[in-house]
């Protein structure tokens, strides 16, 4: 919607040459426009928007698509409740999950991590979901309280005055381009990292540069009961691969294998440069004996999709007037399933600092970035998981076995109580079995 002619407009700033363009206009003043429609975006939008500021969410994708990272941790629960959508949850067909199980080397399964046993609580129940379905129940709930949805519109850039954000450049499906200014500017571009590119933020994580090839299967073995939607992490013989498995509503199945760069895509190249991403991931699949019993039978759904799974975060998570949520402020590795949590936790967290801003009329870096060192904390705890994950020489179930009192403190990782438990005390004992990186602040 359009606002009165007393709303402040910034005029082009000449940093784009309106001769390549259509048309360039203005639009009037937003309290806070959200770069990126996904789960980060919308949660903040919809959360800021509640509390009765105009904000506006622009996606520049026209319709839903389909997307990777379908599995939920529990934790999510909370935000959820926040925004008010347990219901249309509880009410969809994705599948309910209760716990994790890992397969060793050997095909070995270990026991189910059920969520449950250390939270009685509902939310130990969570969901796999359809990304496509999922993100656009979201982006209608981001409308129905209040938030202006904008698709096919791409952010071009971010404009600042000085070291602070003034608004944006947009381009529409025709190239027509817009100016458009906001009191607080939201990065939720994903791994695109707008801000993060612009202002030269991000620092990969040097020993989690990974990749993965992934595709959907229709059919195929589930077990039985609670274990039916449970997430499947499945280890090759040689350990320098594994494989997800999540089940998914239609009877579909998502199944991924990730691996370190090199070994997965950069030395399989042929005298062309070129790889072949079905024969990778076939001799990676022949290599998993345990997934290969659950696909017999079932059939592929489209050809295998590939993507750089590195591990990144920006060096400041919000500067004066702007916010990075979600990939946009950093990704960690995928075997936890951690990606749709942390940007749902990450853009109600930010909504807060956001609300808090303007309460204060206060939008620097050190309000807008307030939630930034709990948010770390909580991702470190992560990020530790993971490094043992990729620790050949470590394995859980050893751990647990010399250290069963730490049996609670692993499924409240896996649940992503990160935040609301303090989860620390198993990593002492977790670094005498597997060598941990230094800890990242922010600058």
């Amino acid at each position: 919607m359009l606002g009165s002619p007393r709303d402040k407009v910034i005029q082009y700033s000449g940093r784009i040459n309106p001769a390549k363009n259509k048309q360039m206009n203005t639009h009037p003043n937003y309290d806070i426009i959200v770069i990126g429609g996904g789960p980060a975006g919308s949660t903040v939008a919809a959360l800021a928007a509640e509390q009765g500021h105009r904000v506006l969410l622009l996606e520049r994708e026209a319709e839903p698509n389909f997307k990777i990272g379908e599995s939920l941790i529990p934790a999510t629960y909370w935000t959820f409740k926040r925004l008010g959508i347990l219901e249309k949850l509880r009410a969809s067909h994705f599948p309910q999950k209760y716990s994790v199980q890992f397969y060793s080397r050997s095909g070995k399964a270990s026991s189910p991590f059920y969520f449950f046993q250390t939270n009685p609580h509902e939310s130990a129940i969570t969901w796999q979901v359809l990304r496509s379905e999922f993100d656009e129940m979201l982006l209608d709930n981001a409308k129905e309280k209040g938030v202006e949805v904008q698709r096919g519109i791409s952010v071009r850039e971010v404009l600042f005055e000085g070291d602070t954000a003034t608004g944006v450049v947009t381009q529409d499906t025709s190239r027509t381009r817009q100016t458009l200014n906001a009191t607080v500017i939201v990065d939720s571009t994903g791994q695109r990292s707008l801000i993060g590119r612009q202002l030269n933020l991000n620092t990969t994580e040097p020993n989690l540069k990974m990749a993965s090839l992934f595709t959907h299967y229709e059919g195929g073995h589930r077990d039985d009961g609670i274990d039916e939607g449970a997430t499947l992490i499945l280890h090759t013989e040689e350990k320098d691969s594994w494989f997800w498995s999540i089940p998914l509503p239609y009877d579909r199945t998502s199944i991924g294998v990730v691996g370190e760069i090199d070994y997965l895509l950069q030395n399989r190249r042929d005298a062309n440069g070129r790889f072949d991403a079905q024969k990778i991931f076939t001799e990676e699949l022949a290599k998993c004996p345990p997934l290969q019993q659950r696909l017999e039978g079932a059939k592929q759904l489209f050809p295998i999709h590939t993507t750089k799974d590195f591990s990144y975060r920006a060096s400041r998570i919000a500067g004066n007037n702007w916010v990075l949520v979600g990939d946009a402020f950093g990704f960690l590795d995928p075997v936890y399933s951690t990606g749709l949590f942390l940007a749902l936790k990450s853009g109600e967290m930010a909504a807060d600092a956001i609300i808090e801003a303007f309460h204060k009329d206060d939008f620097s870096e050190a309000q807008l970035g307030s939630f930034g060192p709990a948010f770390v904390d909580g991702m470190e705890a992560f990020r530790k998981l993971v490094y043992a994950f990729y620790t050949k020489e470590f394995s859980f179930a050893r751990f647990l076995s010399q250290y069963p009192e730490h049996q609670g403190g692993i499924v409240d990782i896996l649940s992503g109580d990160v935040f609301r438990k303090d989860v620390t005390h198993i990593f002492p004992a977790m670094a005498e079995m597997c060598p941990f990186p230094p800890e990242v602040p922010l600058n």
